[in-house]
């Protein structure tokens, strides 16, 4: 369910975009349906219910880690969308890949990131799951993802454990841009992009049509945004 809000509030953004002219991507990360849950059976049921022991029996009796459901994810993907930490941490202690990709590019990291969830994201950076990866059909990264949601605390661990502050996506937005144009500028995401610019985001790169995070600021009227660049130096 929250992971469903995430993606609902995202498409949102993506909409208030569009109304201030920014070509604004669609929604693609799909969390498990409820038909996709009703037809789960093995290392796939039980990591979505959390089910620790049959989990542990599954992996005695060599069950595949790495099986897919219909739309690419395995049991990580899955536990990660449930918020099963518990599982998780045991399928990574049984040797579960923690950095591969669902059919749609997200790994488990940019999952727990678009979801809005700390605590299983930073369970899975402390099992070794990177958060540097490029992921989604938009070449972004996790921390892209949570830039434009405003998920302000994910933003702040990630960028702790190291994500590439300035990566570019194929739309030629950044994490900060992002949390421009696709943010609303509120609280959530004025912390977003302060957490960014106080990391040393660079304030200088700019979108496909030239214009740096401080003049996309001033063009939707984000004052606390435009004040909090200004100060860093923003041109």
């Amino acid at each position: 369910m929250n992971a469903m809000k995430a993606v609902h509030r995202w498409c949102l953004a993506a909409l208030a975009a569009l109304a201030t002219g920014a070509a604004a991507p669609v929604a693609a990360q799909v969390p498990p349906s409820a038909a996709d849950v009703l037809a789960y059976e093995g290392v796939h049921q039980a990591a979505w219910r959390g089910d620790l022991a049959r989990l542990k029996a599954l992996v005695a009796a060599g069950a595949d880690l790495e099986a897919r459901d219909g739309r690419g994810r395995t049991a990580l993907h899955v536990a990660t969308h449930a918020r099963q930490r518990e599982a998780i941490r045991q399928l990574a202690q049984a040797g579960a890949k923690l950095d591969v990709l669902e059919n749609d590019r997200y790994d488990a990291i940019t999952i727990a990131a678009v979801a809005d969830d700390p605590a299983t994201l930073s369970l899975l950076l402390s099992l070794g799951a990177s958060p540097r990866q490029t992921t989604s059909r938009y070449d972004g990264t996790a921390l892209i993802a949570a830039a434009h949601l405003g998920h302000d605390e994910v933003v702040r661990r990630l960028i702790a454990a190291g994500a590439p502050l300035d990566h570019v996506n194929n739309l030629h937005w950044t994490a900060l841009i992002e949390s421009i144009v696709l943010g609303d500028g509120g609280p959530r995401h004025q912390r977003t992009l302060a957490a960014l610019v106080d990391a040393g985001a660079n304030l200088q790169l700019a979108d496909r049509e030239g214009n740096t995070p401080l003049r996309l600021a001033r063009q939707r009227g984000y004052a606390a945004m435009v004040d909090k660049l200004e100060a860093a130096g923003a041109k």
